[in-house]
């Protein structure tokens, strides 16, 4: 069966379309591809992980590569160590999927994100690797590199700096279980942890990035300055700030943004991807700070960072990538660095709702063999007819999704009531009737 790169990876239900005869021929394919450079393999808490990331390190290891094993860690804790060590990365995870789907990433030389034509070898040369053996034994962990890790999240901000802060961290039942109480204690922070007690199954479900609800909550009664929430493989936050308030990637967007740039430490412009707020960018033009706007995924913001020499960037679904600190984007090293801004400059509440103003914003699926171009671009054109929206003021994309047999009509406007007539209105026309 042919298998085919996504968004990130591949990535589908473990033992079914992510297998160890997959993760084998993945393995064999790194290492003909990157002409048996060093592999470094990381793997997070599904049940699936540790027999698959065996798989993978013996294709790798069979094909002439030198594997190392780190064990569970963060997919920016695999980057980090690749950076560090010169090395090819491979990441078993599903990042914020539940337990019973994986997925295998692959990181290049140093930490990075693979670019378009090195993944397309990478597929062509799985394509062409036979099935190996059925039976893989897992290498030895190497627990110096995890230290090596932790050390450079510990070198990101000043020593001390978090002293006195109480936080709330919800680790998903993840990768950053262990690794993120380490890393925020040893800075001096009050540390209270939530979903950090992986059993296999319970990565994700009803906690994390995608369900901070019970996060809120503790925030909330226990008077903690902020929470942080991962996901599965750490490599995006989300941000409950002081009344227990959900702040999400645009929020935190906006104030890494103003404060690199008050310093002088922003690199010139930010990079967002499409979903990104209007009031985001309204933002960022008041600040005189230039706005670069790439296609959804966090690859596109990387590469477009790199591209222009470019120092910060990251989605609102969390991702966020500091460049000049490291090759990804980084849950943890995300909370930290919000940490201490929180800690030098005051209560995140206040900062996010002085910095900025979302406008409203809704998004609407449709599937794909009903949409129709046409249909929205009259619903559009009579709505800003009706409500008098000044072309500045609204902001329409449609997007086909890459990952569903749907297509995604999202409109923002300063008008609330603008958002909510349209997308009824093309809901009514192009979603079917049950």
């Amino acid at each position: 069966m042919a298998v085919h790169f996504g968004t990130d990876g591949i990535r589908g239900r473990a033992d079914d379309e992510i297998t160890p005869a997959v993760a084998y021929r993945l393995g064999v394919a790194v290492a003909r591809v990157f002409g048996a450079q060093p592999v470094i393999i990381g793997y997070d808490t599904r049940a699936s992980s540790p027999a698959l990331a065996a798989a993978a390190a013996a294709g790798a290891s069979d094909a002439g590569a030198p594997v190392t094993n780190l064990g569970v860690v963060t997919t920016p804790g695999v980057a980090v160590v690749c950076e560090e060590r010169r090395s090819v990365g491979i990441v078993v995870s599903a990042s914020h999927n539940p337990y019973y789907d994986n997925g295998l990433k692959v990181l290049g030389v140093g930490g990075g994100k693979l670019d378009y034509p090195t993944e397309q070898a990478l597929e062509a040369a799985l394509a062409a690797v036979e099935d190996g053996p059925e039976n893989f034994e897992s290498l030895p962990i190497d627990d110096t590199a995890i230290a090596q890790y932790i050390d450079r999240l510990v070198a990101a901000v000043p020593a001390g700096s978090l002293n006195g802060l109480r936080i709330v961290l919800d680790c998903a039942n993840g990768a950053a279980s262990d690794i993120a109480p380490a890393v925020f204690r040893r800075l001096g922070a009050d540390v209270d942890v939530l979903s950090a007690s992986p059993d296999g199954t319970n990565i994700n479900l009803n906690c994390g990035s995608t369900h901070p609800e019970r996060l809120q909550e503790r925030v909330r009664h226990s008077g903690a300055d902020l929470g942080l929430a991962f996901d599965g493989d750490a490599d995006r936050l989300v941000a409950v700030d002081d009344h227990g308030v959900v702040r999400d990637g645009d929020d935190l967007m906006v104030l890494f943004a103003l404060d690199r740039h008050d310093r002088g430490v922003l690199g010139g412009a930010l990079v967002v991807t499409s979903m990104s707020n209007l009031g985001l960018r309204r933002a960022m033009r008041n600040a005189r700070i230039s706005v670069i706007e790439t296609d959804v995924g966090d690859r596109n913001v990387l590469l477009a960072l790199e591209e222009n020499g470019l120092f910060f960037g990251g989605e609102q679904s969390g991702h966020l990538i500091f460049r000049d600190l490291e090759p990804t984007g980084d849950g943890t090293l995300s909370g930290l660095l919000l940490c201490e801004l929180v800690a030098r400059t005051g209560r995140l509440s206040q900062l996010a709702d002085d910095a900025w103003r979302r406008l409203p914003q809704q998004l609407l699926n449709v599937p794909a063999e009903n949409f129709d171009t046409a249909v929205v671009d009259e619903v559009f054109a009579q709505h800003l007819d009706t409500f008098g929206v000044a072309g500045d003021d609204v902001r329409l994309l449609v997007r086909p999704s890459g990952t569903e047999p749907v297509v995604r009509i999202m409109v923002e406007a300063s008008d609330g009531s603008f958002v909510d007539a349209f997308i009824d209105a093309v809901a009514a026309r192009l979603t079917p009737r049950g």
